[in-house]
């Protein structure tokens, strides 16, 4: 069962969001959204809650900041970042954080430090187990060297890295070449 985090986890988010930098007009009005969110859900990093919860991911990419880590997600059969649900986690910060070993074996990577990199906030699809929510996706960005070994999930078909060029290519959309824009 997923213990409820505290508020100070809320607060915890809220500074973090109040000094997110948005790029442009669309990722300030996630940004916006998802701060309303949390200061008015107690419980918005809990998947009971139905119509949609906080979650947390991670762009993972090389030092020379020119290809990023993606693993391809069983469930969504999308190339994406790696990222999950809070579960027993102090901060969103250490479930993605979290997310990164799971998702890909990874044990040495870094972070400067614990700020927003990306905010989303997509739509997942109803499955016969849940209904469709909204995933309000804190987004943190780590670094990696692409030589060390990966460990396949059996959340992901498949763990690649991929130039900039090449993740343009594969068309995820907005969210992903936002945090491309962001890398460089």
């Amino acid at each position: 069962m997923q213990k409820k985090l505290n508020m100070g986890t809320h607060s915890w988010l809220l500074e973090r969001l109040s000094r997110y930098r948005a790029i442009d007009t669309e990722d300030r009005l996630s940004q916006t959204k998802i701060h309303s969110f949390v200061a008015e859900t107690e419980n918005c990093f809990s998947r009971n809650h139905t119509s949609g919860h906080i979650t947390a991911s991670a762009w993972i990419i090389d030092p020379e900041r020119s290809s990023a880590l993606l693993v391809h997600h069983r469930k969504l059969n999308r190339w994406l970042q790696p990222g999950g649900h809070i579960e027993d986690d102090s901060t969103v910060y250490i479930a993605a954080r979290r997310e990164v070993e799971e998702e890909t074996g990874l044990r040495q990577f870094r972070n400067d430090d614990d700020e927003i990199f990306d905010v989303d906030i997509h739509r997942i699809p109803a499955r016969k187990d849940e209904h469709s929510h909204l995933h309000y996706d804190i987004r943190f960005l780590f670094i990696a060297e692409p030589s060390d070994s990966l460990c396949l999930s059996e959340e992901s078909h498949d763990i690649k890295w991929f130039t900039f060029a090449e993740i343009r290519m594969l068309g995820e959309g907005r969210s992903i070449d936002r945090m491309i824009e962001k890398s460089a």
